[in-house]
């Protein structure tokens, strides 16, 4: 550009700036002469909406149960309200927002489309509100609690037995656990953070987040004793021992329908020809693969950290000391921001936990080699 187009449109961009301070300014001075005339509650709204656009907490309380139920009736009996007092909270809602939230017929009330997509927002936030308000209640500004999402099988194998050591080391840590398998947004739930098992390719598509790599999927295949006992002939005191790779191919294999191809995968690292690898009853979880391995339906591929209570218990045992590091691994998935201190202890907490798994399992490679 030349000097003069810089120099009009300078101009122009300052013009502009001038007209909308002067704009402000006439707006103000018509709200104070308006409250001369009036009285302070204009200027009082103007400095309410200036300040924050949230209503009041009773009229979204009152709002989120009539929506759940669908009834100012029900609303009043579970709030312990006169239903003329939920109706006046509910209408001056919709006057705050300027949206109908309901649509009143001859048997009631019907939530609008509207309606029923901020009851849900609101039945989060409110949800959220008092779980931190407990919190800070039973806490009293120490400690405070954290709301998980997990894989059902990953919680209740591996984390949950070690929340006791957790509460040895932080005590006034609380762990709430939810089931989640499938990423979701963090800004729609109530959840602090999410322990996901997947890929890196997933965990790199999940927008918003910042990932802390626990540990690997590592599977072995594993079986009841008994089964093991048939499926080679070997000498006394032998029998438990891990078998090759090559007789696990004439056994009946438990699959994981989530992991088709992973006996595929397994032989095919093993260099072992296997026609049947993808036969065999499909499960879909790890924890039920573990249950039918141990009543002898046949070899599964399970990771060793999902079922430490079954090989120490000898429920199950290793029938090929061969490991296989899956596609997946185990993460600490939350917001992409600073965490707050309650989450960052428990995050170094599983770290700490997480590394121990892994030190285990080198030992027990070297052991077994």
């Amino acid at each position: 550009k030349t000097n003069l187009e810089c120099i009009v449109g300078f101009g122009m961009l300052a013009r502009k700036r001038v007209l909308f301070i002067q704009t402000c300014v006439c707006g103000m001075y018509g709200i104070l002469a308006a409250a001369s005339f009036k009285g302070w509650m204009p200027l009082y709204k103007f400095l309410f909406i200036m300040r924050r656009n949230i209503p009041s907490t009773q009229a979204l309380a009152c709002f989120e149960v009539a929506a759940r139920h669908e009834s100012y009736t029900r609303a009043a009996q579970e709030l312990s309200l006169t239903q003329s007092a939920v109706s006046r909270q509910i209408q001056a809602l919709e006057e705050f927002l300027g949206v109908a939230l309901f649509r009143r017929t001859r048997h009631g009330v019907v939530v609008t489309p509207a309606g029923a997509h901020y009851g849900r927002q609101v039945a989060r936030w409110l949800q959220g509100l008092e779980r931190d308000t407990l919190d800070v209640m039973a806490h009293q500004g120490e400690g405070g609690s954290i709301t998980l999402a997990a894989v059902p099988t990953f919680a209740t194998r591996w984390l949950i037995p070690r929340l006791p050591q957790l509460a040895q080391a932080h005590p006034d840590i609380v762990v709430h656990i939810d089931t989640q398998t499938r990423p979701f947004l963090f800004a729609d739930t109530t959840f602090d953070a999410a322990l996901y098992a997947g890929t890196s390719e997933q965990v790199a598509n999940w927008p918003g987040v910042q990932a802390q790599l626990l540990m690997h999927e590592d599977v072995l295949p594993v079986c009841c004793p008994r089964l093991l006992e048939s499926a080679a002939p070997r000498g006394r005191g032998r029998a438990h021992q891990p078998i090759a790779a090559e007789a696990l191919a004439d056994l009946r294999l438990l699959q994981q329908s989530t992991r088709p191809y992973g006996w595929r995968q397994w032989f095919d690292a093993m260099g072992v020809d296997a026609p049947h690898a993808l036969d065999g009853p499909r499960y879909e979880l790890f924890s039920m693969l573990a249950v039918a391995a141990t009543h002898g339906m046949g070899v599964a591929l399970i990771p060793p950290l999902l079922i430490e209570a079954e090989l120490a218990s000898g429920e199950l045992v290793v029938a090929c000391a061969r490991p296989l590091r899956g596609e997946r691994a185990y993460y600490l998935i939350s917001p992409a921001q600073a965490q707050p201190p309650v989450l960052a202890a428990f995050a170094r907490w599983l770290q700490g936990a997480a590394q121990g798994v892994a030190q285990g399992m080198v030992q027990g490679d070297a052991a077994a080699s």
